[in-house]
This record gives structure tokens, sequence and C-alpha cells, in this order.
């Protein structure tokens, strides 16, 4: 048994690995599609009529609304991805915690997500930054086919985010709200995209009418919700979900005068119980009426009404949504009140909004603008699908967990002990030989089967041939002798493990050599099991130390993929083939 050491979202070398993969390596990927993309563009004499065909410059203003609305949330957050803890923290600080309480179908989807995200944590936080900024920028430079397929692209991204990400929206927990961002941003995302994509003439003839009913059947399901007795919004006093929610909040650091509004209105909420309740239930039972009915009435207050109400719980019940480091987006009430504001019934019948750039500007500035957007797309794309069906898992949680190892360039301390097998087993007999060390404790059920595991996935990931011992030293006072090694490499399947060896001997032989590694085995009689420390090293063919690896063992299924792809990357950088 070893160190505990918890995951740093921030840990500075997975840090400074993000960075340069999102500001180095993406950006020189991104402008070499681009250039291919624009030379591509002006051979076809694309450049020169981007957004000048007829229906661009016809574009309802409605659309001209939710497009630079949508685009600029899609822009923003994107730029939430950018914050230094989402490669680390976002599958499981953020999408985990949303998977409890979902049918088991979509929890065991979720899990899955998880593992993979995990596998990849950089290149997958990378390509949805990216992704996003893109679908944005988009957004808000193309008015013609470019952006409509774009708005395509974004309805799958934000249906796969509503789905996995978000856990369907929260359709499934029992603690969904309104309040509390039921039925899910991106659902919202996806209604936009969806009429984004759509030909101009068929959004002219259905976008508000539909929209407004889709918002008013959401909401008036949301007012279905605040009735539930089980979602605590009767309660009074800290048991008032309200009350709860604020207090849990506030405690992100954020300005004082948010936190102030945002605790004062929860307090209220507590002191009111029920009564509060009812405001927001006849809130969202006449806002539902009123947008059923606006598009024949031409009504305006259910839209405002609704805005007013989202703003202000966007303000006390979701907290602005974008504090803590792990925000990914506005939460629900924005882009819903965004949503409906940009289906005002009277909006419909309003004349374009006027092109202020010149024709010419306004095209090549977009076509250029465009090209570099969709490039992030693209890229994103083939980052995220490479990542995830054909590259190996990374090392970045082992190293957010353990920091890098170090490299030395020193002579081995030499032992000679006994195998499982009975046989004498030494270092300077296996000369010719790379050598993966580590010290493990036979009758260990906590750290150790980890050590285990990734000495067995190591070798597991490397060609029969390759001259490689995995060798365990005993890290036990008492629990030291062969048939305790025996049950250990049967329970932990070691046996097919090649040229794997589980060494021992006499007390005062281990003792020099734990010492000599700079192993602590801490033990009385009364213990179960060892205290020892967790390290793995690389031996070269030559009996030259070169890599010593903190390794406190990620229990995870994608810790344990982390920790074998550094060990095997070390192994590689050696001189292993």
């Amino acid at each position: 048994m070893g160190r505990s050491n918890p995951i740093d979202l921030t840990s500075p070398t997975v840090v400074t690995i993000f960075k340069h993969s999102i500001y180095i390596t993406s950006v020189f990927w991104i402008i070499a599609i681009a250039l291919v993309l624009v030379i591509g563009s002006a051979l076809l004499r694309r450049t020169s009529t981007f957004n000048l065909s007829s229906d661009g410059l016809s574009e309802p203003r409605n659309r001209t609304y939710l497009r630079m609305a949508f685009g600029a949330i899609w822009l923003f957050d994107g730029l939430l991805q950018f914050q230094a803890s989402m490669p680390l923290g976002l599958g499981s600080d953020i999408v985990q915690p949303l998977s409890l309480g979902t049918p088991s179908w979509l929890h065991a989807l979720m899990l899955a997500s998880i593992g993979i995200w995990n596998n990849h944590p950089i290149a997958l936080a990378v390509g949805t930054a990216w992704m996003q900024v893109g679908i944005g920028i988009v957004l808000l430079v193309s008015n013609g086919k470019v952006g409509r397929v774009v708005a395509g692209v974004s309805v799958g991204w934000a249906a796969l985010i509503w789905l996995i990400g978000n856990g369907a929206g929260g359709i499934f927990q029992s603690a969904g709200s309104i309040l509390f961002g039921w039925p899910g941003a991106t659902f919202f995302y996806v209604i936009a995209g969806v009429f984004l994509a759509l030909p101009p003439s068929v959004f002219r003839q259905n976008f508000s009418r539909y929209t407004l009913r889709i918002l008013s059947v959401v909401v008036a399901l949301g007012a279905v919700l605040q009735c539930l007795p089980d979602r605590g919004f009767w309660h009074g006093g800290n048991a008032n979900a309200l009350t709860t929610m604020t207090q849990t909040m506030t405690e992100t650091p954020q300005p004082h005068l948010l936190a102030s509004i945002a605790s004062n209105v929860g307090d209220l909420a507590g002191r009111m119980g029920g009564g509060f309740n009812i405001v927001v239930i006849l809130w969202l039972l006449g806002c539902a009426v009123g947008l059923w009915l606006a598009s024949d009435r031409m009504w305006r207050w259910p839209v405002w009404t609704l805005i007013a109400g989202c703003v202000f719980f966007w303000l006390v019940a979701q907290d602005a949504a974008i504090f803590g480091g792990l925000a990914t987006d506005l939460n629900s009430l924005v882009p819903m009140a965004l949503l409906a504001f940009c289906a005002m019934p009277t909006l419909v019948h309003k004349v374009p909004l006027p092109r202020r750039l010149p024709r010419e500007l306004r095209s090549s500035s977009g076509a250029v603008l465009a090209s570099f957007a969709a490039a992030m797309v693209i890229f994103s794309v083939v980052t995220m699908s490479w990542a995830s069906a054909v590259s190996p898992p990374e090392p970045t949680q082992f190293l957010a967990q353990d920091g890098p190892a170090q490299h030395v360039n020193t002579p081995a301390p030499s032992f000679t002990l006994t195998d499982q097998f009975k046989k004498s087993f030494s270092l300077e007999g296996h000369k010719g030989y790379y050598t993966l060390l580590t010290f493990l404790d036979p009758v260990c059920w906590t750290d150790c089967p980890l050590l285990a595991g990734q000495l067995r996935q190591v070798r597991s990931e490397l060609p029969p041939n390759a001259k490689l011992n995995t060798v365990a030293v005993t890290a036990d006072v008492y629990y030291r002798t062969l048939p305790y090694l025996h049950h250990f490499i049967k329970i932990h399947d070691l046996s097919n493990v090649k040229d794997f060896y589980f060494v021992t001997g006499a007390l005062s032989h281990l003792r020099k050599i734990w010492k000599s590694y700079g192993i602590s085995v801490i033990q009385t009689k009364s213990d179960a099991m060892s205290i020892h420390s967790d390290y793995m090293f690389i031996i070269n063919p030559q009996g030259q130390l070169k890599w010593i690896i903190a390794d406190d063992p990620p229990g995870s299924w994608s810790g344990q993929n982390s920790a074998a792809s550094e060990l095997v990357s070390l192994l590689h950088r050696t001189g292993l083939a």
C-alpha cells in the first residue's frame, strides 16, 4: 500500500501539454487546412460570391438574430473549453455526476463515453474546444450554404452533448427542474441548429410558430415538475430546493454582488416556502399559454415575460453558470430566452437587416473567416475520431496524479534473490534485457494488485519478442515466502506474463534492497499487509537505472490505461524496440 494522491485537475504538467496542443500543434493544422480551403475557394471563384446569394441577402431578420445569437453562444462555449481543468475534469467531475439516476442503457453509455474521454483527455478537450469555436464563427459570418451545413453539424454535436454529456438534460432525474437546467442547454441548441439548417423559405414559414409552441410545451412541463412534491420546492427553510441550491452554488468563487443576490433570493424562497413556488408555477403557466397563442395573436408579452424570468433565475437559481473552472455553457435559461426572442411574432415580417459593409469586403472577409472556422471543425472531427478509434490511451491521468518520471543515469543497485520457480535471479545475470522493476506485497489487496495490472498490461502492449523482464521484489516483512508469492501470481493472472519474476529472500537481504532503491516498508506483526512506497524503475540492458517513476496507481480503467501508456512510452524512450 502506498500514497493516495488525488488527481490535480490543473496539474502543471498536464496544463503545459494541453496548452501546447491547443495553441501550437492544433493551430498549425488549422492554418494548413484553412489555406487549402481558401485556395480551393479562390480557384472555384466562390470567394467573390460568398454571402452574396439572393437567399442570404434577403435573410429574414429573425434568422439573422438566431444565427448571431447561437453563433455567439457556440463561440463562448468553445472558449470555456480552453479552461485548464477541462481535460481532466470534464469526464469525471462534470459528466459522471449527471449519469446518476439515468436509465441503465444511458448510464452505461455515459460511463463508456467517460472512459473514452479519460483515455484521450487532451485530444478530445482540444477537439471539443475548436469544434465549438468553429461552429460559432461559421454561424456568425455565413448566411448561406456553408452556414446551413455547419448548422446541421451543430445539431448532431449538440444532440450528442445533450444525450451523453448532459445525461439527456436531466429528464430522467428525480430532481429535474427548469430552474436548475432541465431539459438541458443543448436541447435549445438542437432546435436552433435544425431551423438554421433548413432552406430559408422553410425557415420563414415555420420558425416562429413551431419554436414558440415547442417552448410552450417545455415551459408547461417545467410547471408540472415544479408542482411535484419530491422536487423540494414546497418546503420551507433550508429544506427548500432553491435555498439549498443557492447555498451550494455561492460557495464557488464569484463576484460578491452575484453571490449576494443569489443567496438573498434563496433565503427568500426558504422563508416563503410553497408561496415562492406558487409564483414560479404561475409564471411558467402564464408563459406556456401565452407562447402557444402568441403567433396567432401577435403577442409579445409572453416572450418578454419568459425572457425576464429566464434572466432572473439564471442569476439566482443557476448562479450565472460560468464560474468554478469547469463551466461548459451558460446553462439552459439563456439559450431558451434567446430562442424565444428570435421567435418573437413581430419579427417575422420585419425587413432584413441592412448590410453595412461593402459587398467585396463582406464576401472576401467572410469567406476567409469561414474557411478558418470550417478548418477548426474539420480538424476537430478528424482529431476526435482518430483519438477515439485508433490512438493508444494518453498518459495524461497518470501524469496528473504522479507527475513526470525522474530521468537518471546511474548503475542500478544489483541484487540476487529467489524467484517463484525457486531459481536464483540476479540483475547481473539478465544483462541484455530491459527491466521494469517494482516492489509488491504479496498479501496486499489495495495498490499492489493495480501495480500488478500495470505490469501485465505493459507486457501485453509490447511485441512477444521484446527483450523485457518485469520484476517484482517482495515488500513484506512477514509474508514473503514462496506460497504467498504463488497465491498473488495466481489471483492476479501474472503466470502468463512473459519473463515475469516475483523474487524474495532473507529479510536482511530484502531490507538492503529496499534501502538501495529508496523503498520504505512499514509493518508490524498485527498488520495484515505492509505500507510501502509505490515506484517503478526502468533499467537498461547495460544495468543502468534510467527512469524512476512515482506510481500511486490509478484505480479506474482509464487510469490504468494511462499508467501503462506512460510506462510503455518510457521503455521506448529508453531504447526498447
